[in-house]
């Protein structure tokens, strides 16, 4: 099984090469007439082109949550979706931010999480859906292979109500981890076969407790033990666990954490407090992109998020997600109103 992180390094190298040129939909050049803005420092500085993506007419956004790309250079955007409009909640483009096709109006209201694992020769997608409480799994072109509600077998739950799943993660055997974020804060493991394993968490402050884990990941860069990374949203830390749930180290170099991705030797962490920040393998902070404490603090009062002529060129306003494509671009998308999608360009 190859998940999203792996083979956007090792496959369909030709096609994701094109995701580096240029997009139709922003130019050289901003609204104003200047250049786009670049942000970051040495070897990481990016070009924003905020906005990205061409929306068809019956569609817009509601709150973009989820972003990830395929083996053939192909970009899937969840969005949450609200009120009584019901649309499509994932959304998938091209290179060049053209629609390709949507699905998922079943999911209204709980587009969440998405990632992408290959398995054999056919790539499937896992969505998370906080309305109605339930982990998917589909082809590309939004087919269910399964859906799996709350697990009620790990003695955890009263009832359906104490669990909002929010992200999941890859195990290297086949199996796949989930974070409880929204819901009772715990982390299920369960096997290659779809059976529950064990949980651990549950909510606290303490090593090996948890409060909001919204996102998880399997850390498994060069030079590292294999492990998990879970995003303690709500105690502004990153806890590392084994593969069977045991507490390791944590790290507080983050506000807000939200999610993960990995290329090569760099973490990637959409940090919802308004930067997205990579760490190189000994999680040391390499840069914080849109890092501005007087901006933070603005947007930690949450009204921002519904007011996009507030909105700054180069800056965040609350990172929900994120993951490199093949070249090393970004690509962000953000938990605001009216949804945000930025493509930021490598240009060292």
């Amino acid at each position: 099984m190859i998940h999203r992180r792996q083979f956007v390094q090792t496959t369909a190298g030709a096609v994701l090469a094109g995701l580096a040129p240029r997009f139709h939909i922003v130019g050289a050049a901003s609204k104003s007439g200047t250049r786009q803005v670049v942000i970051g420092q040495g070897e990481h500085r990016y070009e924003c082109h905020h906005r990205w993506g061409e929306l068809p007419s019956h569609l817009r956004w509601q709150t973009t949550h989820g972003v990830c790309v395929d083996p053939e250079g192909l970009i899937y955007i969840t969005h949450q979706g609200y009120g009584p409009d019901v649309m499509d909640t994932v959304v998938v483009f091209d290179a060049k931010g053209k629609f390709v096709r949507s699905f998922g109006r079943a999911y209204h209201q709980g587009g969440h999480g998405i990632d992408l694992c290959v398995e054999g020769s056919e790539a499937f997608l896992y969505l998370c859906d906080i309305h109605q409480r339930q982990v998917i799994k589909t082809t590309l072109a939004g087919e269910e292979v399964w859906k799996k509600s709350y697990p009620a077998e790990s003695k955890v739950y009263a009832e359906a109500k104490g669990y909002r799943p929010t992200n999941l993660a890859f195990a290297p055997d086949g199996g796949f981890y989930v974070a409880d974020g929204y819901g009772s804060h715990f982390i299920h493991q369960y096997n290659a076969a779809g059976q529950w394993v064990r949980a651990w968490g549950g909510k606290g402050n303490q090593p090996g407790k948890l409060s909001t884990p919204h996102g998880i990941w399997l850390d498994d860069r060069p030079g590292r033990e294999p492990s998990l990374i879970v995003a303690d949203r709500a105690n502004a830390r990153l806890q590392y666990f084994s593969l069977k749930g045991e507490f390791l180290s944590e790290s507080r170099d983050v506000l807000f954490p939200a999610h993960f991705d990995i290329r090569g030797d760099v973490l990637l962490v959409p940090d919802l407090h308004a930067r997205v920040s990579l760490f190189d393998k000994d999680n040391r902070v390499i840069v914080h992109l849109g890092d501005d404490p007087d901006w933070i603090a603005e947007v930690k009062k949450f009204k921002i998020r519904t007011q996009p002529s507030e909105w700054v060129e180069g800056k965040f306003v609350h990172p929900h997600d994120a993951c490199f494509d093949r070249a090393g671009n970004l690509f962000v998308v953000e938990w605001v109103q009216t949804g945000r999608v930025s493509f930021l360009r490598r240009v060292s």
